[in-house]
């Protein structure tokens, strides 16, 4: 579940990523299972100071076994140690590495469609003008793939429903469901998501977005989908905090905001002398 924004502009790069895990809890005697929501989990990752010029956000299966794809951030920090990497080869270790725990925790090397971990990786090469952006999944396409390349764009995933009705001007599902109602062919569909961008998608001039933009945008993503999901019927898996971070050619990753912890009295326990 859950919705991670990666936009590159020509000023940063901006990651954010909603805060919920969602969870399916199996009961016994055969009965359904439970949808459980935890909204403290972390899916926007970073690797310490000697790599601050590179940010992660995960989105799509939740747990690798049992555990969470931050719980194994500290790990993967001791094998980069303290040498920075092109954003490629970061992309690269950090499929290898969650391959490798995907594979060696047993979990299935076949998913349905739109199933598994995936990553969003984005930077700043040493040296370079504009950042850079690369996806992979776990265990589907591990390779790392460029997006917008020589060109400024947005990359996102997770639960689309609501925000590719802003942009795209349509619900991701439309295309198949049109493939499967009248039998197209793949050249068909292509062109038909030619057309329909052409005519409802929402202009979106990325490569003159100032960096304050391209945060507004990716938080008003997650911010309209979390909104519109409490309204309806269905799973609610994208809530919590929106954690921003920046990344910029001169100053590296800057969080924007992000949750933080607190006792209960953030919670507006009583004063003892009320």
């Amino acid at each position: 579940m859950s919705l991670g924004v990666v936009v590159k502009g020509p000023e940063g790069v901006v990651l954010a990523a909603d805060t919920r895990v969602t969870l399916l809890a199996q009961k016994q005697n055969g009965n359904p299972p439970l949808v459980v929501n935890f909204d403290n989990a972390t899916k926007l990752l970073t690797f310490g100071k000697c790599h601050d010029w590179v940010g992660a956000v995960t989105y799509g299966d939740a747990v690798i076994g049992t555990r969470t794809a931050h719980s194994f951030i500290p790990e993967f920090q001791l094998r980069l140690g303290n040498e920075r990497r092109s954003i490629l080869g970061y992309a690269r270790e950090l499929s290898q590495f969650f391959q490798e725990l995907w594979t060696n925790s047993g979990m299935p090397l076949e998913v349905a469609p739109g199933g598994g971990m995936s990553f969003v990786v984005g930077g700043y090469d040493t040296n370079q003008p504009y950042g850079a952006v690369y996806t992979f999944n776990i265990p589907d396409s591990p390779k790392p793939e460029e997006q917008n390349t020589n060109q400024f764009g947005m990359t996102w995933g997770g639960q689309l429903e609501i925000a590719s009705r802003i942009v795209v001007g349509y619900d991701p599902r439309l295309i198949a469901t049109l493939q499967d109602r009248f039998n197209l062919s793949d050249s068909e569909i292509r062109s038909l998501e030619d057309d329909l961008g052409q005519s409802f998608g929402y202009s979106i001039p990325y490569e003159i977005l100032p960096l304050q933009d391209c945060v507004d945008l990716a938080t008003f993503l997650i911010r309209t989908t979390i909104s519109a999901q409490n309204l309806a019927v269905g799973v609610r898996g994208v809530g919590g905090t929106i954690e921003v971070a920046t990344i910029t050619r001169t100053d590296g990753l800057e969080w924007i905001q992000k949750k933080e912890l607190h006792g209960e009295d953030h919670h507006g326990r009583h004063n003892r002398d009320s």
